[in-house]
C-alpha cells in the first residue's frame, strides 16, 4: 500500500511541476528544478519516513520531460537522412559534399549520346543567315566548327566530368523556314568507361551560343532553347532515347 501510495505521488508531484521547468535549457532553471526536488524530498521523507531513492522524483520529472519533448516533434534518425539527400546521385557523398565520380572498375565499352538545341532568329536575321549577309560571315559554318571545339573542351568547363578521349564528333545545323530558326544536332562519342551526354550537350550549345554571337548585330531577340539529351548508348545504364518506338 506505501509503496502504491509513493507511486501516485511521485507522479503528481511531477505532473504539478510547470514544463518550463522540467526542461534543462538553462543553468537557472536547472537551479530552480533543483531547488524544487530538495523540498519534494523532505515531504517525501515527512511522509514515508524514508529518502526516496535515486529513481525518484527526478527521474520521474526526467522521464516527463523526455516524453513531452518526443511527443512535440517528430523523431528522424540522422543516418537515415543523410541516406535519403544523397539517394541515386553519383556526384555526392556520403556527407553531402560534391565528389567526382571513380571510373576504375567501370568497364570500357562503345558510347555514343545524341543531344539537340534550336537558335530561335526572327525573320529578319533568319532572312539575313539564309542570304550568307551577316557582317561576321558564314554564320553556320562557324558554329558548327565551335560546337565541336566545345564537346572537346566539356570537362574544363563543368567542374565534376571526366577528362575523356573522343573518337568522334559531329555538329549539324539547319536552318527550318516554319519558325525561322536553326535547328542544330550534335552527337559524341568514345570507347572508355564513362558516357559522353555532357560532351553532346555542351556541343549544341556552344555551337547556339555562337549562332547568337554571330547574329547579335542583327537582333538581340534571339533566343536559344530546347537543349536536351535525344539518346545514348552503351555502358552500364544501358540504351536511352527520348523519342518513342
Amino acid at each position: 500500500m506505501a509503496a502504491a501510495l509513493k507511486v501516485m505521488f511521485l507522479g503528481r508531484c511531477a505532473s504539478l511541476l510547470p514544463l518550463s521547468r522540467r526542461r534543462f535549457l538553462s543553468s537557472d532553471s536547472g537551479n530552480d528544478l533543483a531547488k524544487a526536488i530538495g523540498e519534494l524530498n523532505k515531504e517525501m521523507e515527512s511522509v514515508f519516513g524514508e529518502p526516496p531513492t535515486s529513481s525518484g522524483i527526478a527521474g520521474s520529472v526526467e522521464n516527463h520531460a523526455m516524453n513531452d519533448e518526443l511527443q512535440g516533434s517528430e523523431f528522424v534518425p540522422t543516418n537515415n537522412v543523410e541516406k535519403q539527400s544523397v539517394s541515386g546521385l553519383t556526384h555526392i557523398g556520403s556527407k553531402g559534399e560534391a565528389q567526382m565520380v571513380d571510373i576504375s572498375l567501370k568497364e570500357v565499352t562503345t558510347r555514343v549520346a545524341t543531344a539537340s538545341c534550336k537558335v530561335i532568329l526572327g525573320r529578319e536575321v533568319f532572312r539575313l543567315v539564309s542570304a550568307n549577309q551577316m557582317g561576321k560571315g558564314d554564320v553556320l559554318g562557324v558554329a558548327k566548327i565551335a560546337g565541336i571545339c566545345g564537346a572537346k573542351q566539356t570537362s574544363s568547363l563543368i567542374p565534376l566530368c571526366h577528362n575523356i578521349n573522343l573518337t568522334s564528333v559531329c555538329v549539324e545545323l539547319r536552318l527550318n523556314p516554319l519558325d525561322f530558326s536553326v535547328e542544330i544536332e550534335g552527337e559524341a562519342a568514345s570507347s572508355g568507361k564513362t558516357g559522353v551526354e555532357m560532351e553532346a550537350m555542351t556541343a549544341v550549345t556552344i555551337a547556339g551560343l555562337t549562332v547568337y554571337d554571330m547574329c547579335k548585330a542583327a537582333s538581340k531577340d534571339i533566343q536559344i532553347t530546347d537543349i536536351r539529351l535525344e539518346q545514348k548508348s552503351g555502358g552500364k545504364s544501358g540504351d536511352w532515347s527520348r523519342k518513342k518506338p
